[in-house]
């Protein structure tokens, strides 16, 4: 059997360890193409009459954990060229979590708001009339989400904003 029918027989069983590993299909199937391009590239190192597997998991181990070190950072298409114009956001600390983990643990209809104002920067007016809700929600809801995403971003612990009653 040639060294190219090895790597093309251990793909099946490398993309059930990858969705082990990630979670989700679309990571496993980049950290496959990542483990199969490696292995192609150090082919020479794999030792002829020794099982292909453990070599190859070893190299999507490494891989796996050289992409966990690294940081997160959301990407987004542009559909619109104008909008490559548009200064991004970015936030001056990112310390507890990744802006775009903290976002998911926003509410959503804070996080739509957050979205709307910082991203598409739109006025709080065109906000209110977008998700036809008043202009004082908008500014509520907004300014609760900047300060959930702050002690997010932060790391600071969350204060229950309920009281205790006696």
């Amino acid at each position: 059997m040639s060294d190219e029918s090895h790597l093309l027989a251990c793909i099946p069983r490398l993309r059930r360890y990858a969705r082990a590993l990630v979670g989700d299909r679309a990571g496993a199937d980049d950290l496959v193409q990542d483990t199969m391009e490696r292995a192609w590239q150090k082919l020479s190192s794999w030792r002829k009459g020794t099982d292909m597997r453990p070599w190859l998991f070893s190299i999507m181990h490494n891989l796996h954990v050289d992409q966990r070190r690294k940081p997160v950072i959301p990407t987004v298409t542009l559909d619109d060229e104008d909008a490559l114009a548009t200064p991004a956001y970015a936030p001056d600390r990112l310390v507890g979590y990744d802006l775009e983990s903290a976002l998911r643990l926003l509410a959503a209809e804070q996080r739509e708001i957050l979205l709307l104002v910082v991203l598409e920067e739109m006025t709080y007016e065109e906000v209110a009339a977008t998700l036809n809700i008043p202009i004082g929600t908008v500014m509520s809801r907004l300014s609760r989400a900047r300060e959930r995403l702050r002690t997010l971003v932060e790391g600071r612990p969350q204060h229950s904003p309920l009281k205790v009653v006696k």
